[in-house]
């Protein structure tokens, strides 16, 4: 696959990986605090939290497969893209950047964004953009009830259904 730099695998020009099912969440996660250069990929995930959090750099982030809770919170400048569906607060607290989920999103889903672009292309569960204060959120499906609630500015656009109580 590549030749081993520690924790991580170098791929190719410009890219490293991060296996999850060797390398620890820790790991990751500082490398990605250290305001890397290079694009970052990051396999066998298998559904853990917290995965590339607090992220202060302008790089792209590839995770491949499903991810549990708070996945790209507090994100400023990256690029993250879920390859898979994702767990409760995706995006949560996001201030710039975009993170992007092919896939579904559990609840809470952009809660308390100050910025950034959020898209899902799946489904968005209940409380999708609670207390959004300048993210911009799409849904290219619907969204669970209570979705909005309490959004303070940005801007959401769902292209499918909305459930009970949209924006209260």
């Amino acid at each position: 696959m590549g030749t081993f730099t520690g924790d991580s695998v170098h791929v190719g020009e410009g890219i490293i990986a991060f296996d999850l099912n060797g390398d620890t969440l820790r790991s990751l996660n500082q490398h990605l605090h250290d305001a890397p250069t290079e694009s970052v990929d990051v396999i066998n995930v298998g559904g853990r939290h917290c995965v590339a959090v607090g992220i202060d750099a302008g790089i792209d982030i590839n995770i491949h497969g499903h991810v549990g809770y708070y996945c790209g919170g507090m994100n400023q400048r990256a690029h993250v893209t879920v390859n898979g569906n994702a767990g409760p607060g995706v995006g949560e607290n996001m201030m710039s950047g975009v993170l992007r989920v092919p896939g579904n999103a559990s609840q809470y889903a952009g809660a308390t964004g100050h910025g950034g672009l959020l898209i899902i292309e799946g489904d968005a569960s209940s409380r999708c953009g609670i207390s959004m204060k300048g993210i911009d959120i799409v849904v290219a499906g619907s969204v669970g009830h209570m979705s909005g609630f309490m959004a303070q500015a940005g801007n959401m656009v769902i292209c499918g259904d909305a459930d009970d109580y949209l924006g209260d």
